[in-house]
């Protein structure tokens, strides 16, 4: 019986360990893996999301070599996450999350291609996979689409034209080719607006875009589709959002594919590789998804904002130069160095006899790529939906090679292996290779380890030097915004909350204040959440606590125009109309109010400062223990307002609305 099973040869550190004392024999299952009957769905690969929104907002502020650094780990085939797919946010100048992502088309007559970090990224990920597969997906639009309804449905055919506007502009600017396109993330649907988008495509020459619908659930879209013979002809693939690696009975009868077009979402220890490990299998065995794809692809956003570090790896100090590939880097590597979009999964169970999964891949060429794995249910919880219990136990697995893969003579093993006690896990180690004898092979599998066993030689670990020690946000700091030619649009480290802060020239402005920071959104977005009323940008470390703020302000509009500055904000992405904080605001009618939240209600101090619009002011906020002091124009304005609570926060600028406003000479200490 012994020469019956292949021979796995575990090295000591990744190995199950020693044979247990008077154990019990493992349980034993075996499982048959065949093509002569037919395949199953086609594989369409393994992705991340950058946006939804403002999830790599730090990323771009990098110096190299850490930003490449970083780029090679997500990206580059062979070396870290490998990734098959880039889904990122068409801007739509509103809060999707952690942030505001800025539109290509701010206003009716406005076009830029420039803007925002996505077509950066994009270009980034081509450059190392020019077969990486790109999608669009707004979650939000400019204000300007609705004409004042807070709904992208009415105007149709000035909804598809805009974001057909986007798939030209990213060929015709960065020779990127958008691969899908989506609807309206996690929002309604209108199959009005689908067919038009699809006629729109096509009258463009974009026939080989696909479309995506919905982002949301699986129904209502799967039964419409059934319903509506056009729509289901214009919809190539159903995505739905967090389905916990289940579909239903209606997105199977459509005959689509069928994706997870957003999964994951969960802090990235070694519990969020778990989860992934689990759902990048489970979303095929469970319910027949052939892509998933995790949001988000890089933790570079402040991390006191709404989920933080759920990426699959995080770089969030620019600063310092400081990032950390995560575990999920090296769990999704075990897909995606030994697949490809286009393999075909194998018609198989999947399901593990002791628990856990298994997938089987091959690329119609000979090749086959199984991948294994054993998640217990409390090391592998995703953030959503609620998991039902099931139980993992160590077990004994044969596989029986058969059809075309019956002539395999050797697999390459690779593995990990998720310590949660010790907390010294083992990820993606290449072992030694299985013998398969006579089209079969054993292996011992163990709770909470991934094996994957390929044909391919292709797979690499790749590790880069270690980069700078992590280091807090530096204390003094100061930008002046003086850059003839920005490389991105926005200016590094500040975060956008509501609103659109951008690099400005002031053609108009013959002295100091060509270069500034403008805030440039004018009438409310369609919102995808509630943003504020106010428009605000975060900057800084959230663990301040004493500090000053300094800022030339020039308000644009009269009468009712106004800017602040801020310390202590203690709130932003999708909580940012509850932001509270020490905000210290100046307005075009010549008055003062110094408030303790971003809604302006709960005032502290107010009176008289002289300020007016259209000139410029400077601002200084100082906040030390409980008492706050405000200066205009280095003379003091008022002083011992007391403040007890947030205790601590991120300093910020902002306008009073969706209004033109210019900041200069920004200085915290």
């Amino acid at each position: 019986a012994a020469l019956l099973w292949g021979t796995i040869l575990l090295g000591c550190s990744c190995g199950p360990g020693p044979p247990r004392v008077g154990a019990a024999p493992l349980l034993a299952a075996t499982y048959v893996l065949d093509d002569a009957d037919g395949l199953g769905r086609e594989f369409d690969g393994i992705g991340a999301v950058s946006g939804g929104g403002a999830t790599s907002r730090l990323l771009v502020n990098y110096q190299e070599p850490y930003r490449s650094q970083i780029l090679d780990y997500l990206f580059k085939p062979n070396f870290g996450a490998s990734l098959h797919i880039l889904k990122v946010e068409i801007g739509g100048d509103a809060q999707s999350t952690d942030g505001t992502e800025p539109s290509h088309m701010h206003y009716e007559n406005d076009e830029n291609y420039f803007r925002g970090y996505e077509w950066w990224l994009m270009k980034e990920a081509k450059k190392r996979n020019p077969n990486i597969k790109l999608i669009g997906l707004p979650w939000a639009f400019p204000g300007w689409i609705g004409k004042g309804e807070n709904w992208p449905y009415d105007y149709p055919d000035i909804t598809a034209y805009y974001i057909v506007s986007w798939i030209l502009g990213a060929k015709q600017y960065h020779d990127l080719d958008i691969d899908y396109i989506g609807i309206w993330n996690e929002r309604a649907f209108s199959s009005k607006y689908i067919k038009l988008l699809r006629y729109t495509l096509d009258k463009h020459g974009l026939e080989q875009v696909r479309i995506i619908a919905s982002d949301r659930l699986w129904e209502p879209i799967s039964f419409v589709m059934l319903t509506d013979s056009e729509l289901h002809g214009v919809v190539d693939v159903i995505g739905a959002h967090y389905p916990g690696t289940k579909t239903v009975k209606n997105a199977l009868l459509t005959g689509k594919k069928l994706w997870s077009s957003e999964d994951y979402s969960t802090f990235n220890d070694d519990v969020g590789a778990g989860c992934w490990a689990r759902i990048l299998n489970q979303n095929y065995v469970n319910g027949n998804m052939t892509s998933t794809i995790a949001w988000n692809l890089v933790a570079s956003y402040y991390e006191e904002l709404p989920f933080g570090r759920c990426g699959l790896m995080t770089a969030q100090e620019p600063w310092s130069g400081h990032y950390k590939v995560e575990s999920p880097i090296w769990i999704t590597a075990h897909t995606t160095q030994f697949t490809q979009p286009g393999w075909t999964y194998l018609q198989v169970d999947g399901h593990l006899e002791g628990g856990g999964s298994f997938v089987a891949l091959t690329d119609g060429l000979g090749n086959l790529t199984i991948i294994i794995e054993t998640m217990s249910h409390n090391h592998s919880k995703c953030i959503r939906p609620p998991l039902p219990n099931f139980s993992v136990i160590p077990q004994r697995a044969t596989f029986y090679l058969r059809g075309s893969f019956y002539m395999v003579e050797t697999l390459q093993v690779w593995h990990s292996r998720l310590d949660f006690e010790s907390g010294n896990s083992s990820l993606f180690q290449q072992l030694h290779p299985v013998q398969v004898w006579r089209g079969s092979f054993t292996l011992d599998l163990n709770v909470d380890e991934v094996y994957t066993l390929t044909t391919l030689k292709t797979g690499r670990k790749c590790g880069c030097p270690e980069p700078p020690p992590p280091q807090p946000f530096p204390s003094s700091y100061k930008d002046d915004f003086n850059i003839r030619n920005p490389p991105f649009s926005e200016a590094p480290n500040f975060a956008d909350q509501t609103g659109v802060f951008e690099y400005f020239v002031n053609a108009s402005d013959p002295g100091d204040h060509v270069f500034t920071l403008r805030q440039v959104v004018v009438q409310r977005p369609i919102t995808w959440v509630s943003d504020a009323d106010q428009t605000i940008s975060v900057i800084g470390n959230f663990k301040w606590v004493n500090l000053t703020v300094t800022c030339d302000i020039y308000i644009e509009k009269p009468h009712d125009g106004g800017v602040f500055i801020a310390g202590r904000v203690d709130n932003g992405g999708i909580y940012v109309r509850r932001t509270k904080g020490v905000f210290f605001w100046v307005f075009a009618d010549g008055t003062y109010r110094v408030t303790s939240d971003l809604a302006g209600k709960e005032i502290l101090r107010k009176g008289l400062a002289g300020v007016r619009d259209n000139a410029w002011h400077t601002l200084t906020l100082n906040i030390q223990g409980n008492s706050a002091s405000g200066l205009l124009n280095g003379y003091l304005l008022w002083e011992n307002v007391t403040v007890s609570k947030p205790k601590n926060g991120w300093a910020a600028l902002g306008t009073r609305s969706f209004e033109f406003a210019q900041f200069d000479n920004f200085h915290i200490e």
